[in-house]
């Protein structure tokens, strides 16, 4: 019996919705392998912090950081709910595991399933051929336009003192004048970029040749951040000479994208136009509904479905759980190959496999992908094709 212990912090609305259909899962997974999950879940979020004027409870980020082998996040954010210095309640939670944890690497697979319609225009179509799209993005985690956000969050978190932004004057600007520092350095860079090369080497190719491929998505024409971030992806690609690299601004990536996603393997990018890239491209596998997510640093890491906590749909047992269970297939995987354990590596593909299979027949599926399925329903039809597969092995 190998033994992990996980965190679950079902968070706000409809974050507590998918928690249930993420440890549905992980519970399938103790029941018909011989892995075994201790599991111990963390109250957070704005929701707790308006009951009970805490965030989480203290201890609860040093347990994640010392106790727990991985963690995962329904989703953060309720109505009205803010702290005296106007930032987000329960940010302390989400940023404060990315910068406290070191978490530099925000991993945002874009697969589209067989089965996935978009909805354009307000009808559901098949726009491309699901083989088509296929890329991991790589979106940089603890710096840029977050940095200061991510430092106060991961203070609170800690007990430690408000991170002050440094003064900064600007004479020629009138009236009121707030800013947020862009710090981008050469040590952040390189080891998300080294990431991204490793994925690579795990990966098949971009779709459209098969071709090995990273590409460095920037402002380099504008920005001296980026002039870094490219200068530095350069560096580490001379170590890859098997991996082929291309480049893009931003401003054309986003247009690239949505219109040639086939050409895509693996990017990596920065902060800001990594969080907007990612919820674009999210479009190509058919919506937020669909995109699971890693946080991940040397040591540690968190799992989380990007759709937020949704608050117009909480309680409705609505919104689609398939981008969390995509986040356990993600955490499996990287437990899998932090801890050589092939088997969990074994059920991590047999996940993927299992969303397939439940997608494919295109039979029960929650609104968002043209269906009315409910979301615990989705949850008990995956789970159950999993643990027949599992119990098959």
């Amino acid at each position: 019996m190998s033994d992990y212990r996980i965190a679950i912090l079902p968070g706000d609305g409809t974050g507590r919705e998918v928690a249930l259909e993420a440890r549905k899962i992980l519970d399938t997974i103790s029941q018909n392998t011989n892995i075994g999950f201790e599991i111990t879940e963390i109250a957070c979020g704005g929701q707790n912090y308006q009951q009970t004027g805490e965030e989480w409870a203290e201890g609860s980020f040093e347990f994640c950081r010392d106790e727990a082998d991985a963690i995962f996040l329904g989703a953060i954010g309720h109505p009205g709910a803010y702290l005296p210095n106007g930032d987000l309640a329960g940010g302390s939670v989400i940023l404060g595991l990315r910068s406290g944890l070191d978490l530099y690497a925000n991993v945002r697979p874009v697969k589209l399933f067989d089965g996935v319609m978009h909805k354009v225009h307000g009808k559901f179509r098949q726009i491309w051929e699901p083989e088509m799209v296929d890329m991991t993005i790589l979106r940089e985690n603890t710096e840029g336009l977050y940095h200061s956000l991510l430092k106060r969050a991961s203070n609170r978190a800690q007990g430690m003192p408000e991170y002050a932004i440094p003064d900064v004057e600007f004479p020629d600007l009138k009236g009121e004048v707030v800013y947020d520092p862009r710090p981008i350095s050469s040590h952040g860079t390189e080891r998300l970029v080294k990431m991204g090369f490793e994925i690579c080497q795990t990966r098949s190719g971009a779709p459209l040749d098969g071709t090995s491929r990273v590409s460095c998505i920037d402002k380099s024409n504008v920005t001296r951040g980026c002039q870094l971030f490219r200068r530095t992806f350069d560096s580490v690609a001379n170590n890859y000479p098997n991996i082929a690299t291309d480049y893009g601004y931003i401003d054309a990536f986003t247009q690239w994208l949505t219109r040639t996603p086939e050409h895509y393997d693996v990017v990596v990018t920065s902060n800001m136009f990594g969080d907007i890239a990612t919820d674009l491209a999210s479009v190509l596998q058919g919506g937020m509904g669909m995109a699971g997510s890693g946080n991940i640093g040397d040591d540690h890491a968190f799992f989380e479905p990007v759709h937020g906590s949704a608050p117009k749909y909480a309680g409705m047992n609505k919104v689609n759980p398939i981008a969390s269970v995509n986040s356990i297939q993600m955490m499996m995987d990287w437990l899998g190959r932090k801890h050589g354990n092939t088997e969990i590596l074994d059920v991590a593909n047999t996940i993927e496999q299992s969303v397939s299979a439940h997608l494919s027949e295109g039979k029960q599926l929650t609104y968002d992908l043209g269906g009315d399925a409910s979301c615990s329903l989705v949850g008990d039809l995956i789970a159950q094709r999993l643990a027949k597969s599992l119990s098959e092995q």
